[in-house]
């Protein structure tokens, strides 16, 4: 069986410890590895174990060939919204085919740390329909801006990032933009 179980820790933000601490019983951060990397054979015991100390569903952490997987393509903080430092995914229930995850790192605006937003990407003859909705716009050299889109004329978008006393920012006309269709939160 082909698991997922480092992909979701990592993207969890999760060590090793941390899980074999949260496993019930607690296990050893060498048993998760083994059960990760696949040198142990992993029981649908141990996946139920796992994925109650992961907080996702057993069916999160099992590689299903038709499963389309969405990348973390930006960390969003109160410096804005930046490239991850690693490559990442989120578990997704059913993705649709181009969507694109950003995760917040700290709290800003609406959103708390730990907020996963899956947005659909757009290309420019659709960039109306995200009028009054939260975009991810790419910028050069792997930058992002993510904001509420609060216009667009003369070839240009008007973006009001998140948090008290943002300025609006005025960008040329990207090739896409990300809109927010989904935040995923644990409660």
């Amino acid at each position: 069986m082909i698991t997922a179980i480092r992909e979701v820790r990592r993207a969890k933000g999760l060590t090793l410890e941390d899980v074999a601490r949260r496993c019930d019983p607690p296990t050893t951060a060498q048993t998760i590895g083994r059960l990760e990397t696949g040198t142990r054979t992993v029981s649908v015991g141990w996946l139920n174990r796992i994925a109650a100390a992961l907080d996702v569903d057993s069916a999160d952490l099992v590689r299903m060939p038709d499963r389309p997987e969405v990348p973390v393509v930006a960390q969003l903080d109160a410096q804005g919204a930046q490239a991850p430092r690693r490559e990442a995914s989120v578990a997704p229930p059913r993705p649709t085919p181009g969507m694109v995850a950003l995760r917040v790192a700290s709290g800003v605006g609406e959103y708390r740390t730990g907020d996963e937003i899956w947005c659909e990407r757009l290309g420019p003859e659709d960039f109306s329909t995200a009028l009054n909705r939260d975009i991810l716009v790419p910028r050069p050299a792997g930058r992002f801006l993510f904001g509420r889109l609060i216009g667009r004329e003369n070839g240009k978008l008007h973006l009001l990032p998140l948090g008290a006393g943002a300025r609006q920012q005025v960008l040329s006309d990207p090739p896409w933009i990300a809109c927010a269709t989904r935040l995923i939160r644990a409660l």
